[in-house]
């Protein structure tokens, strides 16, 4: 069963359907992706590859933030490793 939703074949983020624990296969479409790294908690946001520092968080397939730090594939992306309108500028 899927624990994320991946909206847009550019998404570099997916939303967590329910808490994935770290450790846990992380699920879409019926393929299993990797293991998240740490806890997501549901509908937050989870890598789905490695992500660099001020690369834009791709969501719905548009532009929704940019990274702060190194950010890699599995981890959970939220306002700790991301500015939210940075891409703006």
């Amino acid at each position: 069963m899927d624990n994320i939703l991946v909206v847009h074949p550019r998404d570099n983020v997916g939303i967590a359907l329910k808490t994935i624990a770290a450790g846990e296969p992380v699920i879409a479409q019926g393929k299993e992706l990797f293991c998240a790294l740490e806890e997501i908690p549901v509908s937050h946001k989870v890598a789905l590859a490695d992500i660099a520092p001020d690369e834009e968080i791709i969501k719905y397939g548009e532009p929704i933030a940019v990274s702060t730090q190194p950010i890699q594939k599995g981890r959970w992306v939220h306002t700790h490793n991301l500015a939210s309108g940075a891409w703006k500028r």
